[in-house]
């Protein structure tokens, strides 16, 4: 082994063992920030290693890529708000799995295409295709969907899931016979046009309640396709990193299908998850009771025990730091402060977290749904602040409500409810929320950041 092999498999191995403890640090929110260092330093030594291999006989576009990445990387990472940052995913995952599909394009060609690939080869090959064109199309429509230049509701048509299967069926069909007989570039092209409607199609019907789990999904796609390329090529490093984010993508799934209370072939053929239309005003009919910025202050100022409930509004309004503020106006009148965070709160899986963090919240003080829920019945007050769908108490009470099931936040509970919204508008479930209408329940409507700051103020003058 020449001395610039054994520095690969060495960069290589380090890589491999840097994602490992990287991913097991994410799974504590305060070393989250050392996980993510890890995980980085593990990619750069990856990088290093991958350019020190013999086979490269020219840098001059491996620099230009190295250059044009990190031009596009580097605004992404710094720039893109957090309210925006399940969008950015789904942007990575497609320049990931475009990538890998080109990659496997690359190597079919160069094999005389297909006429030296060998059958293990060409099995790694199809996979990588299949799964890389199938996630470039359907992260680029759930990127549409969730900037809004796309529709959010489910779109449908009769027939659908039999096209969506058809397309599956034709594009595993050709993978089998190219198995068989690789040395076919039209049939080779045929299945990653399939792949590419396949996305599509798989995407579709998919409304913005179910987006979260559709982003992780292709994560695990794009994971796959990863692991499919380095045994295509022989990078052992692709191979390690591709199986972690292939195996943990879909094991997320499958836990936010369970915190959503949706069989997970629903949300891969469902129509479920419809955006309510633009204006709507959910319960404009019942009452509400509100309350003013003052009567809220004084209610936090004598509470013992307060449970912040954070969702999505709370990352529009960026808010985070005048919660903190009003967490630690309501401890130094002797009270505590619990943060409930629900798995899918927000629009990605530890969103809440991350925001909060940011804030310099302790990581003590936020609780997940199955520890947090027992102690709503001795709160004084549960403070909701954007938080919609997961604290709607239909998913226990309505089994005609399309979250029926849900697990929820326990929010109704707790002898006094103050629920801080711009309006009565439903939640991504487009349903109406029986929380708001509790006769504990005071709603204090206004921006999440411009309130916490009145309140705030309010509770300083007390």
């Amino acid at each position: 082994m020449t001395s610039r092999a054994a520095l690969t498999d060495a960069a290589y191995l380090a890589a491999s063992i840097l994602f490992v403890l990287g991913l097991r640090s994410l799974t504590l929110p305060d070393r989250a920030r050392r996980g993510m260092q890890l995980a980085a330093i593990g990619m750069l030594l990856a990088i290093a290693g991958t350019l020190l291999k013999r086979e490269i006989v020219s840098y001059g576009w491996i620099l230009a890529g190295l250059a044009l990445g990190a031009g596009i990387g580097w605004p992404l990472g710094t720039r893109v708000p957090m309210t925006a940052m399940p969008q950015r995913i789904a942007i990575s995952h497609m320049f990931g799995a475009v990538a890998a599909t080109l990659v496997g394009v690359a190597e079919f060609w160069h094999a005389g295409r297909g006429a030296a690939v060998a059958q293990v080869q060409m099995v790694a090959l199809g996979l990588e295709v299949l799964f890389g064109s199938l996630t470039v199309t359907g992260s680029f429509l759930a990127f549409g969907k969730l900037q809004g230049l796309l529709p959010a509701r489910p779109l449908t048509f009769p027939g659908q899931n039999l096209l969506s299967l058809s397309l599956l069926g034709g594009g595993l069909g050709l993978f089998g016979w190219l198995v068989v007989a690789p040395a076919h570039p039209a049939a080779f092209l045929a299945m990653v046009g399939l792949g590419l409607a396949f996305g599509i199609s798989l995407v579709l019907p998919i409304g913005g309640a179910d987006m979260p789990v559709v982003i992780s999904l292709l994560n695990s796609y794009a994971g796959l396709a990863s692991a499919a390329t380095g045994f295509a090529i022989g990078n052992e490093v692709l191979i390690i990193a591709g199986a972690l984010d292939g195996a943990s993508g879909f094991l997320l799934s499958l836990v936010m299908s369970r915190a959503m209370n949706r069989p997970f072939r629903n949300v891969l053929f469902g129509a479920f998850g419809a955006a309510p239309p633009p204006g709507a005003e959910a319960g404009a009919a019942r009452p509400v009771r509100s309350i003013t910025v003052e009567d809220a202050a004084l209610q936090l100022a004598f509470a013992r025990l307060v449970i912040v409930v954070p969702g999505y509004g709370l990352a529009v309004a960026q808010a985070q730091h005048q919660v903190r503020e009003l967490a630690q106006l309501v401890e130094r009148n002797g009270g505590t402060v619990l943060f409930a965070i629900h798995p899918v709160a927000g629009r990605m899986p530890g969103h809440m977290n991350v925001l909060l963090a940011e804030a310099d919240v302790p990581y003590d003080r936020l609780k997940e749904m199955d520890e947090i829920n027992p102690e709503f019945e001795r709160a004084d007050v549960a403070l909701v602040i954007g938080a919609n769908d997961v604290v709607n108490p239909a998913a226990r009470s309505d089994r005609g409500s399309p979250i029926s099931g849900m697990p929820i936040l326990d929010v109704d509970r707790a002898r006094q409810v103050i629920v801080l919204k711009r309006s009565m508008a439903p939640g991504f479930a487009g349903v109406e929320n029986e929380l708001f209408h509790g006769e504990r329940t005071a709603m204090l409507f206004g921006d999440a950041r411009e309130t916490l700051a009145a309140l705030v103020q309010a509770m300083r003058q007390a």
